[in-house]
């Protein structure tokens, strides 16, 4: 049963409550139970020191060692070779840790079923594995236990009471579905919004349609739908909005858009708020880490979720990044024991930022930059990002009509550009192009203009303005 209190045009979310006869104070079941324990730690540690954060993580991360180190035969030998053995260390230390090697994405390809744990705590639950997406290239199968979706979960309400969301609002989901799954016109009805949203609470309903529906598709569900929130990909969010824009079209029960998966730019926030008259959430996260990171809830960074995921953005040389500098970032889940990713390069870059104003004491992430495969390879074999800028984007728009674009990099001197635009470009128009192309990549690579109708996402439902194929 959930109860819910509405006074004043504000309502109440109670917890369900599995007791007979009693609705409130309620008293949930054990995995409700234990979800509500984590939640109100949580509440707590999110307030603590940066210093007493780090002390608890190094508790937790030599747990996590000793049970690698007993259980796991990727670590095992690695750590054999190296001298290291972490049963041995009286206490754990950062320059111990930092001297733990990176482990890499080709290290769990090639690992295999090696990085499994061969003794999981039965406490932890039963383990399961999931793929990731291979937006790399690179895709990966990696396991985890139920305490490790208990985590996500406990998580995901932070999230929701951080951004004040009421529960009891429509959720509307458009992303990567199956072919013949969630389509135009009807989408996909389900009564609540997840497990991870009713295991304590009950919701609204949530529709569902594919990203792969045309804007004018989802433009139209969505005004019958009726929404209270919004949750996509940046770039999908971002047509949405400049359709309703150019046809004078309001989504007027919307409340709030969050945005998963992809590299949020400022101008989308913009685009937001113009059109819908919303803000926009952001969240960093990946399938085989779990949540990594959310949006603050007075600030437009995201805070890191220490209490169950270490993160380091590292220099070239392996160095801690200070505030303000960009370095690829290096995860730790603190609770899977079912594969432990002990120091694991996701595969992104992100900009370290300053304590933040609204006084918890979790690291702040400025920016998500994005993907290793988001850099341009010059012939030299230096890299650079190509991330456009929102007056980036306006000069290429007037340059020709173009409604979608993407370039990929072929080789060290040639690039395709793909383009989705009312009308070929005239000679003039692509000339430039190139111009425009050469002062945003540094170097006058050969560009084949490709046209088509539309430029399809990738298998996962993202989308990518530059790939480069040398980067891999």
């Amino acid at each position: 049963m959930d109860n819910e209190c509405r006074g004043e045009g504000m309502s109440v979310n109670v917890p369900r409550s599995r007791m007979p006869g009693i609705a409130w104070p309620a008293i949930p079941d054990g995995r409700a139970a234990t979800l509500l324990a984590i939640q109100f730690q949580l509440e707590q540690s999110q307030w603590w020191s940066p210093d007493d954060l780090a002390a608890w993580q190094l508790r937790q991360l030599r747990l996590l060692l000793a049970h690698a180190g007993r259980s796991v035969p990727f670590y095992r030998e690695r750590w054999r070779k190296a001298g290291f053995d972490p049963r041995a260390l009286p206490t754990l230390t950062w320059d111990d840790w930092r001297r733990l090697p990176i482990l890499t994405r080709a290290d769990i390809q090639d690992a295999g079923e090696q990085l499994y744990s061969t003794r999981v705590p039965p406490e932890h639950g039963k383990p399961s594995v999931l793929h990731t997406s291979g937006s790399t290239g690179r895709p990966i199968a990696a396991a985890r236990t139920q305490l490790s979706i208990l985590f996500w979960e406990a998580f995901t309400q932070r999230d929701h009471q951080w951004q004040g969301r009421d529960r009891n609002g429509k959720l509307a989901v458009i992303r990567h579905a199956e072919p013949g799954r969630d389509p135009y016109p009807e989408g996909t009805r389900t009564p609540n919004w997840g497990h991870a949203r009713r295991a304590v609470y009950d919701t609204g309903p949530c529709v569902a349609l594919n990203v792969n529906c045309s804007p004018e598709q989802q433009v139209d569900w969505l005004r019958r739908e009726q929404p209270d929130y919004l949750l996509s990909f940046p770039t999908n969010v971002a047509r949405l909005a400049e359709y309703c824009l150019e046809h004078g079209i309001r989504l007027s029960s919307l409340r709030q858009v969050q945005t998963i998966s992809e590299v949020l730019r400022p101008e989308v926030r913009e685009l937001c708020r113009r059109a819908w008259s919303v803000r926009v959430v952001d969240m960093y996260s990946s399938r085989e880490a779990g949540y990594i990171a959310l949006q603050c809830p007075a600030h437009e960074h995201l805070h890191v979720q220490s209490e169950g995921i270490l993160v380091e953005i590292l220099d070239e040389n392996g160095a801690p990044c200070s505030a303000g500098q960009v370095g690829r970032v290096v995860v730790t889940p603190l609770h899977n024991f079912a594969m432990p990713l002990i120091r694991y390069e996701i595969g992104d870059h992100a900009e370290l930022g300053p304590p933040c104003p609204c006084g918890r004491g979790l690291p702040v992430l400025t920016r998500i930059v994005g993907r290793t495969q988001n850099m341009v390879v010059l012939p030299d074999g230096s890299r650079r990002w190509t991330l456009l800028s929102s007056d980036d984007v306006a000069e290429l728009r007037r340059i020709a009509p173009i409604r979608q674009y993407q370039f990929i990099q072929r080789s060290l001197e040639t690039i395709d550009a793909m383009l989705a635009s009312e009308r070929p470009l005239s000679r003039d128009e692509e000339e430039r192009l190139r111009a425009w192309l050469e002062t945003k990549l540094g170097h006058a690579f050969a560009i084949r203009f490709i046209y088509v109708d539309e430029i399809p996402r990738a298998p996962s439902g993202k989308f990518h303005d530059f790939i480069s194929q040398v980067a891999r």
